[in-house]
């Protein structure tokens, strides 16, 4: 075959969707409206396979009633238009206008809109819908198709031996579509099998329902694949035999996708043929084949069941479950009198108060028992690399920790201040009030520290928000005019905000209560 000569890497440059543009098409499904959206798309759709491909807003109307006709969860007052512009600047639909009807200048100026799918507004929807219509019940391995695919084989090697690009084109694209359709019913049922085995505790009433039908499935599957694989391997092999190369060349030839390169659709059949390779044939000696992994994943299937069949015939002889023990369980926490019981029936249950110091026991096993809890027990030393790196030390003297007990104790002593201080400015802003006074460094700080907690919980349309901390809380209600207070740093103006300071109470008091535990100063 003659070289190609080198052509860009896109023949046209359609390619002009990202990511962001292609995730924007799904946006219709999260809004809160998101079911008038799906209804109305569901409404283009049917219009697409009568093929009324543009449909006007007033056509959309009436595909809605006959669906509500039919289905009475259809929503009434749908806002074709709004609905129709959004979903065009997602990229779902296409709009055009329609000026073929017009009667009037005065119609045609007015440009009747039209809309359509676009491209990949079909695929998102269509995506959407096949979510929301699959059932587990339609899950299956494929097990048919086995020996479609030999037979589409056997004859891809004949046509390709006599020349036939026509027909190699269509056993290919047979074989691809065939084995695309068979791994993602493989996925799909060994994922619904996943869900179903997946649970916290085996359900006799769910498991025993299906255990007889999926092991069979299964089975059956096993046997085919295991019979087919072989010959399967062969065929793939015939193929080649009769020219691998000429194959990928008129297959290339013979595509009528225009939108296509030359070499862009020589390398597209070559990857797919490869990909055909793959399924049934390792690509080395030592290597697996797609069929031996989706052999595999079958056997796995069949021990996962098994297993989940012996727990659940042991758990129907023995008349307790996980759940069961679960449930009494909680049953004996909610009906202790004291938290000192529940801790005790905790560690009892699960065994973890007397965890010790990642299994390090203490030097004196008298004085501080390996059963007393790591709550109540003195520290034990620990070398310096397992504290650090998680690592054990060697053999040898262990380094001692250096614990840097006076840079301890001076950051203490600095925080104690620290807290001294913010309870004595509190105490002097809750007395002094917030105005006609200036406030000084530490009250400055603590009242910027509140209004910004008050700020941060402030919510949209809220008439009042509040910020608590040292005993205090700051309100900000709101309110016409300018609020000034005058700080140490400067005077701090609120408009549409009245600051004020009271004294932190619990949840429960009443009104009385709050202005009696003291409050803002004018």
């Amino acid at each position: 075959m003659a070289e190609l000569e080198p052509e860009a890497p896109t023949a046209f440059g359609l390619d002009a969707f990202g990511v962001e543009a292609r995730l924007r098409l799904f946006r219709f499904a999260a809004r809160e409206d998101r079911l008038e959206y799906l209804w109305l798309l569901r409404a283009v759709d049917r219009g697409r396979r009568r093929y009324q491909v543009r449909l006007a807003e007033e056509e959309m109307r009436s595909l809605l009633d006959e669906l509500r006709a039919e289905i009475p969860d259809v929503p009434h007052g749908i806002d074709i238009t709004a609905k129709c512009d959004q979903l065009t600047e997602d990229g779902v639909l296409g709009r055009s206008h329609d000026t073929s009807r017009v009667a009037t200048i005065r119609e045609y100026r007015q440009r009747r809109a039209i809309y359509q799918f676009t491209e990949a507004g079909y695929l998102a929807y269509g995506a959407v819908e096949r979510v929301l219509t699959s059932r587990v019940e339609e899950a299956d391995l494929g097990r048919l198709q086995l020996s479609d695919l030999l037979s589409d084989l056997d004859a891809l090697a004949e046509a390709n031996r006599v020349g036939d690009a026509i027909e190699v084109v269509r056993k290919l694209e047979r074989l691809d579509t065939a084995l695309k359709d068979l791994a993602e019913r493989s996925a799909r049922f060994y994922l619904t099998l996943g869900d179903l085995m997946g649970t916290h505790d085996a359900r006799p009433e769910v498991f025993l329902r299906y255990k007889d039908a999926l092991l069979a499935h299964i089975g059956d599957f096993q046997a085919d694949l295991a019979r087919y694989a072989p010959l399967l391997a062969n065929a793939v092999g015939a193929v080649e035999r009769s020219g691998e190369e000429e194959l990928v060349h008129r297959a290339a030839a013979a595509d009528t996708r225009p939108l296509l390169s030359e070499r862009e659709r020589l390398e597209d059949w070559r990857e797919r043929w490869r990909g055909l390779v793959a399924w049934f044939r390792p690509p080395s000696a030592s290597g697996r084949s797609r069929a031996d992994h989706l052999q595999d994943a079958g056997i796995n299937a069949i021990a996962h069941m098994l297993a989940l069949l012996r727990q659940v015939t042991e758990a129907r002889r023995g008349g307790v479950t996980r759940e069961s023990q679960l449930r009494h369980l909680a049953a004996w926490f909610a009906a202790l009198p004291a938290d000192d019981e529940a801790h005790a029936l905790f560690g009892a249950a699960f065994g973890l108060r007397s965890a010790r110091h990642v299994a390090i026991a203490h030097p004196d096993p008298e004085r501080e028992p390996a059963s007393l809890s790591w709550w109540e027990a003195l520290p034990v030393e620990i070398a310096r690399t397992l504290r650090e790196h998680g690592v054990r030390a060697g053999a040898g003297r262990v380094a001692p920790i250096v614990r840097q007990d006076a840079a301890r104790r001076l950051l203490a002593e600095r925080q104690a201040r620290l807290v001294e201080e913010r309870r004595l400015a509190a105490t002097r802003l809750l007395d002094g009030g917030l105005y006609e006074r200036t406030l000084d460094a530490a009250e400055t700080s603590l009242f910027l520290h509140l209004l910004g907690r008050a700020l941060a919980a402030r919510r949209p349309g809220a008439g009042r928000c509040v910020g608590r901390d040292h005993g205090l809380e700051l309100i900000l209600v709101a309110h016409s005019g300018v609020w000034s207070i005058v700080t140490a740093r400067g005077v701090l103006s609120l408009e549409g905000w009245r600051p004020e300071v009271h004294r932190a109470v619990t949840p429960g008091w009443t009104v009385p209560e709050r202005r009696a535990a003291g409050g803002l100063r004018l």
